[in-house]
Order: structure tokens, then sequence, then C-alpha cells
């Protein structure tokens, strides 16, 4: 029985799948983050073999044929030698002969949404980014330019902006609730000069973990949640269109899109474009089908639900 195996590395989490050729899900992996923009780069790798193994456990990984690595950061793999042999040297360690194919999470995350070859993908998760897809490869992007640059719209983005709706707060000695006393509580703070202080201490990643208190805010009404999730929807939508040409499908993937901000975003779209827009949750069942597309063409199963 061959396999194809397919990863979705990002900044928080790795995930791996294995599939039969008839699109049938036979184990799956979940290790740390693999970005090696983020991480230090033998941390990452250390990630992706993690996941693999826990993924074909049981399973004979001399049988698999394929394999596709979608990862937020690939371009690091193309143009720093030591970085590839690292990942490379994992993918061997988890007892895979196939060549270890690297394309980028936007076209692993297209290929989760749609068997269509041509469209847009909006990734919302640790980081933001919005792609053109022309034949399963990436044309154009808008974003991703990373937690220094940018990543608008993502959970990195709502992390901070959480904290600095609440140092303004601070600043104005302003009674507190809902968002701002959540992210003081998370952050084990109880004034401004600790908060900045427990902030600082961190990797700049860290403040994604602000994020979840943002949509927890926001079903409860906290103002200035509101204002941060419309925020991020508008970033995300403005993203989106600048890279959008046609009425082929939008495919929305992170873990943003099953949060308020998917919500918002998704309206958004529909206002503003004609585009039918498609939810999907799992990059690296999108990563697997290519690879099996590379053994079967463009008539592979999709995964299995």
């Amino acid at each position: 029985m061959d396999l194809v195996v397919g990863l979705d590395a990002g900044g928080t989490s790795t995930r791996a799948l294995v599939l039969d050729l008839e699109g049938v899900r036979l184990g799956a992996g979940l290790a740390g983050g693999a970005n090696p923009n983020s991480h230090p780069p033998e941390r990452a790798a250390a990630h992706i073999g993690e996941a693999l193994r826990e993924a074909l456990d049981g399973l004979d990984s001399r049988k698999v044929r394929s394999g596709v690595l979608g990862m937020a950061g690939a371009s690091k793999l193309t143009t720093d030698p030591g970085v590839s042999a690292l990942f490379q040297a994992a993918w061997a360690d988890a007892g895979l002969n196939c060549p270890m194919r690297v394309i980028t999470d936007c076209e692993a995350a297209f290929a989760t949404g749609t068997s269509s070859p041509d469209g847009t993908v909006v990734v919302a998760g640790t980081g933001s980014i919005a792609a053109r897809v022309v034949d399963h490869r990436m044309t154009r992007a808008s974003g991703g330019y990373g937690w220094l640059l940018g990543d608008e719209g993502s959970a990195f983005w709502l992390g901070r902006e959480a904290v600095r709706a609440t140092l303004r707060l601070l600043d104005r000695d302003a009674s507190l609730e809902g968002l701002a006393t959540a992210v003081l509580s998370v952050a084990g703070a109880r004034n401004r000069n600790q908060l900045i202080q427990v902030v600082k201490a961190g990797a700049p990643i860290d403040l994604a973990r602000f994020a979840p208190l943002v949509s927890a805010a926001h079903h409860h009404g906290d103002p200035e949640a509101i204002r941060i999730v419309r925020a991020a929807a508008h970033h995300l939508t403005e993203m989106a269109l600048d890279v959008v040409t046609d009425s082929s499908p939008i495919v929305l993937v992170g873990s943003l899109i099953v949060t308020p901000v998917g919500v918002a975003l998704r309206d958004e779209l529909r206002v503003r474009t004609d585009a039918p827009v498609i939810m999907a949750t799992e990059g690296a069942a999108g990563a697997a089908w290519l690879a099996a597309v590379d053994v079967l063409g463009p008539d592979a199963p999709r995964p299995a639900a």
C-alpha cells in the first residue's frame, strides 16, 4: 500500500498527515512551530521530525512515495543551505526516502480548500498573508512580511493590539474590565510597567498567546475587542482584494478563521467580491493531497474527512 505525507508547518504548530492513494487518513502528528524565521532552525527542524514520527507511527515509512512540506518561511530552505540540511536530516531521520518537496504554506492551504488550480488564499494564523495561486503555485502575495513589518490581522497582531489597548487604559487610569483585565491576568502583571516588562521579556511571537482573549472578550461585547476584531477583518480583506483578479475561489485558512475575526472577514468579503469563499482548517491535508497529485496527477482523490 503506497502512502503520501503532507505537513503544515507554521509559527505555532506543525501538523503532519499520512494518506493512502485513495485519500484515506492513516496517521497524524502534531508538534511545535517550525517556521525557521521565528524559531531557532534546530528547534524548527526537530519539530518537523517529531510530527512526522508521530504521523508514521505503526506505518511503513518506506512505502511513502511522495512528501510535501508546506511551511511559513519556506524561502529560508532555498536560501540557507545550513537550514535546508537540518530539515533534510529531520526528514531522513523519520525514515522517509522520498524527496522532500517544499512549498509555501499558502499553496498548501489553498489546496486544502479546493482542487481548483487557481484562486486566492488568505492565511490568518500566527502570521497573516494573502496570495494568488495559479496552477497550484503562488504567483503574487500581499502581506506576509512577518511580525516586525506587518502580519496585520494575525494572532500576533491581535495579541499586540490587546496589550496596547490595555496599556492605553492604564495610561488614562481608566477602569479596567473585560479584555484589559484578562490581559493583565494572563501576563501575571498588576500595572503598566509590569505588563511592558513581561511582554518584552518574551519572544515577539509570544504575543499571539493574548489573541484568544480578544475572541472571548468579543463574545461578551467588550468595545476594545470589537474594535480590534473589525480592524483585523478589514486588514485581511484588503490583503485578499490586493490579489483577487477574478471570481475563482477564495480559501480562508488558519486558527483565526473559526473565531470572530473569521466571521467578520467572511462577511466583508461577501459584500466586496462575488468570488466563492471557502473555509479550510488543515493545511496538512492540502500538502498531502498535492503529494498524491505528484503520484497520480490532478485526479488524485481528495483527503477523506
